[in-house]
Order: C-alpha cells, then structure tokens, then sequence
C-alpha cells in the first residue's frame, strides 16, 4: 500500500528550489564585481610584507657584490696635516725659533695579487645566485598561498550555500511534521526528529558563516584589500592536464628547483671559503703610491725667515709573505674543509627532501583527479536518483522525506565535487611549486578556468 502522501505535497520540492536558486543567485549576483585569480595575485604582489621583504633582501646582495668587487680597484684618499713647533731656550740670547710646516698629497693603493681577494669576490656572486633562489622561492610560496587562499574562499561560500538550501529543506519537512501531527496523520516522533535535523543544520549553518568570515579575513590581508570576490569556475569546468604523468619526470624537474640551487651554491661558498684560507699563507702583492706638497717655514725673530715647497711622489710596489703564523692558517684550512662537508650534506639532505616531497605530492595530485572523476559519476547518479524520487513522490510511492534525502545528498555532492576541483587546482601549483617549476604563468592558467 502505498504511503500517505501529507497535506500541501508539492510545497516542500518549490521551497527547496526557491531556496537553492536563491543560494546560488546570492553567491552570483556579485561575479560582475568579483575579482580574478590573476588580479588578486596581483594585488597580493604589490602588498604582501613577506614577499616585498624577501625581494627587498635579494637587492641586497648586489650591493654586496659590489664591496666585494671593490677589492681589486684602486683606492685613493686625500690628506693634509698643519704642524707648529716653538723653541725657547733658557738664557740664549737669540729670540725663540718658530717653525711651521703645511703639506697636503693624495696617497692610493691597489691589490696585485691576491688570493683571499679573488675568492671573496666569487663568493658575493654566489651570493646574488642564493639572493635570486630566495626570491624565487618566495614569488612560489606567494603563488600558492594566494590560490589556496582564492579557493579557500569559494569552498566555503559553497559549503555555506549547500547546508542553506538543506537547512530550508529541512525547516519545510520539518513545518510538514508539525502539520501531519496536527492532523493525526504523523507521530511526535516525526515532529521531533525534524525538529533535530533542523537544530543541527541551524549549528552547521552558523560554523559555515564563520568560517566563510574567516577565509574572506584572510584573503583580505593577503591582497591589502576589503571584500575581495573571487569569481567562482566557469561551467562546464574542464581541469588541465598535467605536465607529466610519472612521478619520476617531476622529481627530474626538481634539480631545478630554487632550494637546490641555493644549497648548492652554499657548497661553492664554502670551497672558496676553504681558498680564502689557505691564501692567508701566500704572498700578497700591493701597488702603492702618493703624490704631494710640503710647505716648510723656519724663522727666528722678524728677521730671519727661511721658507721653502717641496713636492713629493712616490710609485712602490709591496710584497708580503707570512712567515709563521702560530697555526692560524693550518687550523683555518682544517675548519673550512670541515665546513665543506657540512654544505656538502645540506645539499644531499635538501635534493632528498624535495624529492620526497614532490613524489608526495604527486602521488596526492593523482588522488585528488580520481576522486574527481568519482564524484563526477557520483554527480550524474544523484541527479538520476533524485529524478526517480520526485517521480516516485508523484505517484505516492515515495514520501517527502525520500525527496529531501535526495536532494540534500545532490548538493553535497555537487559541493565535495567543487572542493575536490579546487583542490585539483590548487595541488597543480603546489607540485610545480616541489618540483621548482611554478611561475606566474601557472597563474593565468587557471585564470582562464573562471568566470569571465
């Protein structure tokens, strides 16, 4: 026998859809005003304090290039000095002697030859290489904070409209109990299990809200910015496809990778440290020279006076060479090869790291598409599902509450579907990101995913 169909059967089905069509008109209606992925990273670029800070530390380091490169170009100063010398001799006869002397000359110096020299000035390139690396890395991790952050966004705004539009459905069920009670037709038990669910949706509807207040939080002080809309996926939503389908051709990616780069360039700094120190027992060759004039005056009383220049120049060239050092050198050499070893190790341990790290990731990229692909066909199966239910509705073999189960598994698959993408998107750029491949570029890629 089939079940007894409530009063006001077709009222439920229009709220609903009223409600999710509201949700979504909600959640839309600001797209023309939203903001692109690619605009907010813009925007993030131009105001994110971690960012700014490290591309302000990597211009650094070409100034620090160019002290280093000073130690091979000459060096010239300017000096003068002024002396006046008074001699009173005790019961002499003669007025006391005066003399006063001014001179004033350029002095200047250039290194030859030297080791330590050379060694320090390669170092400070490498230097601007670790800079760059640095910097790299930072414009990376900008990149993907932004997008997880875009998402982060989306996700919730989905979230929050699928538990709405399952609260309203709710909230009818639960009207609808109330009026079969009333007439005899439903129990207290219906009444108050409805009354549960809905307590329940209205708990979940309240965390949703806030946690939508919270990423839209976050992505404001990411970009510098109040209200920030981010466009949502344009339908039907196409994802890209990866690079590379082997774990291995990433990992192969990742000898480029930026902190590669940085920890081995920390292994040649320390090599030339090891050469720096042991040019602390060669001969070092200096270039000098000074040129300058010397005013000399000598009197004796207002009679004598006896004033005279001279100009001087001078062109020498100096040679030192350590004889013995108490073991400086010798224990300098021996901690710099220890050193050695260590920025060797670093290397090995960071080209480890990286590497698992982007097998793990991979590896999450790939369940991530699968669990795509399964709430793709989940999608298809709910909708098919719920098309049966309102049918079966019709023809009274299916109660209201059928219906609503129904649909309310269509939304939330339809939201974990949307979640799964994001996560699709944003795990793309977090393994280019492992594997030291990531660009702006990748952001105009997905750019070109969104509502236009």
């Amino acid at each position: 026998m089939p079940a007894q169909r409530p009063s006001h059967p077709r009222r439920p089905l229009k709220v609903i859809s009223i409600a999710l069509a509201s949700a979504f008109a909600a959640a839309g209606s600001g797209i023309a005003h939203a903001q692109s992925l690619q605009e907010v990273y813009e925007a993030a670029r131009a105001y994110d304090a971690t960012y700014l800070a490290a591309r302000a530390q990597a211009e650094t380091a070409q100034y620090r290039l160019g002290q280093a490169e000073a130690l091979n170009k000459p060096s010239v100063g300017l000096g003068a000095s002024g002396t006046l010398n008074r001699t009173d001799l005790p019961g002499s006869v003669p007025a006391p002697t005066t003399s006063d002397t001014l001179q004033a000359g350029l002095s200047g110096r250039m290194s030859v030859y030297n080791r330590a020299n050379t060694a320090t000035i390669e170092q400070a390139r490498r230097g601007l290489g670790v800079a760059e690396a640095d910097l790299q890395s930072a414009e990376q991790d900008l990149i993907v904070r932004t997008a997880t952050a875009y998402f982060d966004v989306l996700a919730a705004q989905d979230n929050l409209t699928t538990l709405r539009a399952s609260k309203a459905a709710i909230g009818e069920q639960l009207a609808s109990a109330k009026r079969n009670f009333e007439v005899g037709t439903a129990t207290i038990t219906d009444a108050r299990e409805a009354q549960a669910r809905y307590d329940l949706a209205t708990a979940q509807d309240i965390g949703a809200e806030n946690d939508l207040r919270v990423k839209r939080v976050a992505l404001d002080q990411l970009v510098g910015r109040v209200g920030v809309e981010p466009k949502p996926l344009a339908l039907p939503v196409v994802l890209p496809v990866p690079l590379a389908s082997e774990a291995d051709t990433w990992v192969a990616y990742a000898e480029r990778h930026p902190q590669i780069n940085k920890a081995r360039l920390g292994l040649e700094v320390a090599q030339l440290e090891t050469e720096k120190a042991r040019a602390q027992g060669g001969v070092t060759v200096d270039a000098t020279g000074t040129l300058g004039a010397q005013r000399y005056h000598v009197g004796s009383g207002p009679a004598q006076s006896l004033p005279g220049t001279t100009q001087v120049a001078t062109l020498g060239l100096q040679i030192n060479y350590p004889l013995y050092t108490g073991g400086l050198v010798q224990n300098r050499v021996k901690e710099t090869l220890a050193l050695e070893e260590k920025a060797r190790n670093d290397l090995d341990f960071v080209r480890r790291g990286i590497t698992e790290g982007t097998r793990r990731i991979f590896y999450s990229v790939q369940s991530l598409q699968a669990q795509e692909k399964a709430l793709e066909a989940a999608e298809a199966s709910s909708k098919l599902a719920l098309e049966s239910t309102q049918l079966g509705y019709k023809v009274g073999v299916r109660v209201n509450l059928d219906v609503l189960n129904a649909q309310t598994l269509l939304y939330t698959t339809q939201r974990d579907l949307a979640k799964v993408r994001y996560d699709v998107l944003v795990g793309a750029l977090r393994l280019r990101q492992a594997a030291g491949i990531l660009d702006p570029g990748a952001i105009n890629t997905v750019n070109q995913l969104l509502v236009r």
